[in-house]
């Protein structure tokens, strides 16, 4: 499990790579949701995904990532994470197929 580093901004976009592959990632916020739009090798995965406490943010293997993105909580079991607490309470995992199907597993 991989933590990506976030700031704790309503809005920022960055590359990262995950699993061999060339990730761009935006996270913004509307209203009182977070929002995720991501790329694998300049390919669209995700867009306006709503990113919630301890929920898979990609789910199909399909969509083409290798592996999962997950954010948690980590003071708390707040649905919702707010701006003021990326990178800080709220945390960004990357996670290998091998660690998905560990997590399912058990």
């Amino acid at each position: 499990m991989i933590a990506i580093p976030l700031q704790s901004i309503p809005a920022q976009a960055f590359n990262v790579s995950l699993g061999g592959q060339s990730c761009r990632i935006s996270l913004y916020q509307k209203g009182d949701f977070f929002f995720m739009d991501l790329t694998a090798n300049n390919v669209t995965v995700v867009q306006g995904r709503m990113v919630l406490n301890s929920v898979w943010i990609v789910r199909y293997a399909y969509l083409g990532l290798v592996g999962d993105l997950v954010m948690f909580d980590t003071m708390g079991a707040n649905d919702s994470p707010t701006y003021d607490g990326l990178g800080a309470r709220y945390q960004l995992y990357y996670l290998t197929p091998d660690e998905l199907a560990a997590r399912i597993a058990s």
